[in-house]
């Protein structure tokens, strides 16, 4: 009999982080669901690994590095019409007990829960600002220039909305490192914008589902531990351009006008501007790491 649900998580060379993944998972969730690795070029053996040891595992290829919302969507392509329920999620993540029952108990809650998120716990046991404001365009650009230097700005502190308290609400969009997802509503805004390769994906797929009158609803009694960008972390210079490239699509996006013209030079510049200084500090953080280590 198939499960209402599934889980996706998109795989690139995960390491360690799978197993802990797929084991933890057994404890999230009274369902058997199916999990489908979609995997974009890993060369760790990771994946091929886990389809082996995990039964309910089916390792699907990508044939390239087709980015994160391409990936799921094409996961979501294969799975069983009777499935209501998905669960896309970072291969990073670490389940806490019932933490996917307690998503599926909101959603029956809330009926127009277009996608509920857990509590996000980062690995030093903070929480994650994982529910958000749809950042607009002034909004999104002070937070991206003075949050670095002043992270306590309002226009931060507004789109992080980390002074809200931590209970059960509808908010703007939740991050795409764990959400479930309600089928239906998915696939009425055609899933994920395969255009962003990375990042942003998830505060662009939020605003649709909004925009369609389904909500976004945060389920902190659902808890997770999220690793945090093992692979960011290893390429900075490849996914921080993609992070900025991915913001000034979303803006673009929503600011088509040949009027807007100005504005979108002027983020594009700003973001490319910001992407290169961020690119070099990471670097030299790496190389400043590396010689600690040796």
């Amino acid at each position: 009999m198939t499960s209402r649900l599934a889980v996706v998580t998109v795989t690139y060379s995960p390491g360690p982080h799978l197993d802990a993944f797929l084991s933890t998972l057994a404890v999230a969730t009274k369902e058997r669901p199916e999990v489908i690795l979609a995997d974009n070029g890993s060369t760790d053996g990771a994946p091929e690994a886990a389809a082996e040891k995990y039964q309910a595992v089916r390792l699907l290829r990508t044939g390239a590095n087709i980015g994160y919302g391409g990936a799921v969507n094409r996961a979501v392509a294969e799975l069983d019409p009777a499935v209501e329920f998905i669960v896309v999620a970072n291969p990073d993540i670490r389940w806490s007990m019932g933490a996917i029952d307690v998503l599926l108990a909101a959603a029956g809650r809330w009926p127009r829960a277009g996608s509920l998120g857990p509590l996000i716990r980062n690995v030093d046991g903070s929480v994650y600002p994982s529910a958000r404001q749809v950042p607009t365009l002034f909004s999104g650009g002070a937070h991206a220039v003075l949050g670095s230097v002043w992270p306590r700005n309002p226009w931060t502190l507004r789109y992080r909305q980390e002074n809200e308290r931590i209970t059960e609400r509808a908010v703007g969009w939740l991050s795409g490192s764990c959400l479930l997802l309600r089928r239906a509503a998915f696939d009425s805004v055609g899933g994920f914008d395969s255009r962003y390769f990375m990042y942003m994906e998830d505060v662009d797929l939020g605003d649709r589902l909004g925009k369609e009158g389904w909500l976004n609803v945060y389920v902190p009694g659902a808890e997770v531990t999220h690793a945090k960008g093992h692979a960011a972390g290893r390429h900075p210079e490849i996914m921080l351009p993609a992070h900025h490239e991915s913001a000034y699509r979303f803006q673009a996006d929503r600011h088509p006008h040949w009027w807007q013209a100005p504005l979108r030079a002027a983020l594009r510049g700003g973001l490319k501007a910001r992407s290169r200084l961020a690119v070099a500090a990471a670097l030299r953080d790496q190389q400043g790491s590396r010689k600690e280590v040796s």
